[in-house]
């Protein structure tokens, strides 16, 4: 099953139910007004949410088409909005790239940052870059949205709270990361709004590729409409959803609608090296300091300038057959304008 919000109803937007090759919606009002109401409920909603995907896959009620330029985040607000480190590699490699070196504990015990859920963007809204010199770089990842999870809930049980599962472009500044790392408490202005795909998914709607908290399909990132990164998503990833989700758990409770991210996906090359451009051969990155951490290994220096006004950023996951799974996130980067 698919979920999107559309403009309408409120700030939060109002919930539709959507086809499975995304072309299609219909309403959900009647059964919930958004999609927070839906998860606050979950147990009694989903099954009359289920019950109109089957209509929409029958075409037996009137259908309205679906624009995945018009959704909207699919939690515009959320409760919650916590993003981890499933994908070691990436925190190396950033790491490097700020002359610090990676604990041994990083390997065991997921790092995790608060992010700012009050604002939460669609895939379609412009990255908004107030000054190109702070650095502004793409971030590629994967996304769930829990149900109630109690405190305390181990890895494995928290694998059977996630209701929905998404994309998200987790935007960072990278010139003004390590000004309030140096602080000892974290990202505030270097995390602006977040960016998600068009449509969340239920993980029975992803077969065979939801399988153990792992996502098994390749995350496609083309930066100025040439390919930048193809990461399968499944490898490398040493942490697994379940983990994150405990790990957030383990002194708190968390909400229905809690969003949980995997951190940049991040793949070696398969001699161990730390990865190679598409246009080389390799799976590229999912984000740009990646790729410049890389040329400094490699050359001294690193080229590849961040993002810049006028660039353009498309964040898509598609399924074995070639089908988007989640609609693409494609944003242009814009200025701040009063």
């Amino acid at each position: 099953m698919k979920l999107a919000t559309l403009p309408g109803g409120g700030r939060d937007g109002r919930l539709v139910v959507v086809s499975d090759d995304l072309h299609w919606c219909a309403a959900a009002s009647h059964i919930a007004p958004t999609l927070q109401a839906a998860l606050d409920d979950w147990e009694r909603h989903e099954p009359a949410l289920r019950a109109l995907a089957t209509e929409i896959a029958h075409e037996s009620i009137p259908l309205e088409r679906f624009h995945e330029r018009e959704a909207l985040a699919p939690l515009p607000r959320a409760y919650q909005w916590a993003d981890g480190s499933a994908y070691v590699n990436h925190v190396e490699l950033v790491r490097k790239a700020r002359g610090a070196e990676l604990p041994d504990s990083f390997w065991h015990d997921p790092l995790m940052y608060q992010g700012g859920s009050d604002d939460l963007r669609g895939g379609r809204a412009p990255i908004v870059l107030a000054d190109e010199t702070w650095g502004g770089d793409l971030e590629a990842e994967i996304c769930v949205v829990t149900g109630d999870v109690p405190q305390g809930t181990s890895a494995a049980d928290a694998l059977d709270r996630i209701l929905l599962i998404g994309l998200v472009n987790d935007v960072s500044l990278r010139m003004l990361i390590p000004g309030e790392l140096a602080k000892g408490f974290g990202f505030v202005q270097s995390k602006p709004a977040s960016h998600f795909s068009p449509v969340f998914v239920t993980p029975d709607a992803l077969g065979d590729a939801w399988q153990g908290g792992r996502l098994n399909l390749p995350l496609l990132v083309d930066l100025n409409d040439a390919p930048f990164g193809r990461a399968e998503a499944g490898e490398e990833c040493t942490f697994d959803f379940g983990t994150l989700i405990a790990h957030l758990a383990k002194t708190r409770s968390l909400v229905a609608g809690t969003i949980v991210g995997s951190g940049t996906v991040s793949n070696r090359d398969p001699d161990g090296s730390p990865g190679r451009p598409v246009a080389q051969g390799g799976r590229g990155y999912s984000c740009i300091a990646e790729q410049r951490m890389v040329e400094a290994i490699a050359t001294g220096k690193a080229v590849t300038p961040f993002l810049h006004h006028g660039d353009r950023v498309r964040i898509e996951m598609k399924d074995r057959a070639g089908h988007s799974v989640f609609g693409a996130i494609e944003q242009d980067v814009v200025p701040l304008t009063q």
